[in-house]
């Protein structure tokens, strides 16, 4: 029984009694002759909902633990006695056998697990039944408690709106969860990077060049210096890219608000946030075949030698024009939403449309406008593909934006890819830089979020 055929069937059961419990409060209202508390729609629900839930979690809870009974099974038959004594052997004959019962192989070529595809089939077929049984047995005996229940003083309503708010909570812990979940991930994996490299080493250092085959037992703690890669990240991320969205997200937001007419307001700010869409891979594909070569032309017409085709300013330039609609949008949104009466009051007293934007529209959106800004520095030092892309993998700590950088993002990538034990200190580096973008970004967005709030709360 897959989790699909078992959602398929619990809901069908869910139907049948929402159908079920709906019809029998019509009944009663129409026998009774008095007004029931609650509508028959409520009291339907309200026996869908003891169907589903707990059928849908024995469904969850069996899909997890049949697997291990069918094996359990397969072992204690006859047939389990002619496999392998060797492990491995044994267990890629069951995983064989397994496949073919299930039907994801067709055949098998080994020997071993011929005779075990029967004993899977059947084993399988009898704890698909089981748990079809049981599903319907617990179903049978939710439906029919809470289809008693159902009374012309009933009240059906506010128990399915109480069961919808526990729904609704539980979905709005699950990022809350989430997010202490990553955190603890994050710091138990760091504390053990730290146990091999001393923090003053990570981040002050400035040398990096982790060596996955060096000896865990002792690693060398000089090749560890995050300081390159947070510069790369903050000179791309923070400094050049913003250079490119402030000023292009900011006026394009003012002349869409303040000056285009209504009919090229409609399609161009739709086609300026496409460019919020566009997949990292398809930027990285432009920094590096056009703006890279580009930028390399220029700077050795201008005397620069060994100009690379690897570069910061590449990476930084089109990243810039990747968050563009994060800028604009968040502008856009907030002087929009300043009151027209402070916009009219300023052009009463003489002021120009241009000193009304200076002095009163911009200022009165700036809350909204730092926190766009704020979000867009946050989408900007994690971006990866761009920078792979058009800066490099190099680790360099150096003020000239036309040498090959690198982020803490690209690192994370590189040392967690490959065949590399986790018990290395140069996998776990990885876990160390992903800590700190993990806070850097959690504040952007804290700082960012709280702006925004109370940007809103000063004109609801």
């Amino acid at each position: 029984m897959t989790l699909a055929s078992s959602f398929l069937l619990v809901l069908g059961l869910a139907v049948i009694a929402w159908l079920s419990a709906r019809s029998r409060a019509w009944s009663l209202r129409a026998t009774s002759g008095s007004r029931l508390a609650s509508l028959p729609v409520y009291h339907g629900w309200y026996v869908a909902l003891w169907v589903f839930v707990p059928t849908i979690i024995f469904v969850v809870v069996w899909n997890a633990i049949s697997p291990g009974l069918v094996l359990q099974s397969v072992l204690a038959s006859p047939a389990a006695d002619s496999l392998p004594s060797l492990n491995a052997d044994r267990i890629a004959a069951l995983r064989e056998a397994r496949a073919v019962a299930t039907g994801a192989a067709s055949g098998t070529m080994n020997a071993d697990a011929i005779p075990m595809v029967e004993v899977y089939s059947d084993a399988l077929s009898r704890y698909r039944i089981i748990g079809i049984v049981l599903a319907i047995i617990i179903a049978g005996a939710a439906g029919a408690w809470s289809y008693l229940r159902i009374k012309p003083e009933f009240g059906a309503r506010t128990r399915v709106e109480k069961a919808i708010m526990a729904a609704l909570i539980l979905a709005s812990l699950v990022a809350v969860f989430s997010t202490f979940g990553i955190l603890a991930s994050l710091i138990f994996e760091t504390f053990r990077f730290f146990e091999m490299v001393s923090p003053i080493d990570f981040l002050f250092g400035t040398f990096w060049s982790p060596d996955p085959m060096a000896n865990p037992e002792n690693p060398d703690p000089t090749r560890y210096g995050a300081v390159p890669l947070f510069w790369g990240t903050i000179l791309i991320g923070a400094i050049i890219a913003m250079i490119v969205a402030i000023p292009i997200g900011m006026m394009s937001a003012i002349y869409l608000t303040q000056y285009a007419p209504a009919k090229l307001r409609t399609w161009t700010k739709p086609a300026l946030e496409v460019l919020a869409g566009v997949p990292t891979v398809v930027y990285g594909y432009f920094a590096a075949l056009t703006v890279a070569p580009m930028i390399r032309d220029a700077a050795m017409a201008v005397g620069v030698a060994n100009a690379s085709s690897e570069s910061a300013l590449a990476a930084g330039l089109v990243m810039g024009v990747m968050i563009i609609p994060f800028v604009s949008s968040m502008a856009d949104d907030s002087i929009a939403a300043v009151p027209q009466s402070m916009r009219d009051g300023s052009l009463a007293m003489g002021a120009t449309t241009s000193e009304t934007i200076k002095q009163v529209l911009v200022p009165a959106a700036l809350p909204g406008i730092v926190g766009g800004v704020m979000l867009a520095i946050s989408r900007a030092i994690g971006e990866t593909m761009i920078v792979v892309m058009a800066a490099s993998t190099a680790a360099n700590l150096s003020a000239n934006p036309l040498e090959s950088m690198t982020t803490v993002t690209v690192q994370i990538v590189a040392m967690l890819t490959g065949e590399g034990s986790f018990d290395h200190p140069a996998t776990l580096s990885a876990f160390a830089l992903g800590f700190i973008l993990f806070l850097v970004t959690l504040a952007l967005n804290f700082v960012a979020l709280s702006v925004v709030r109370r940007y809103r709360e000063a004109y609801e």
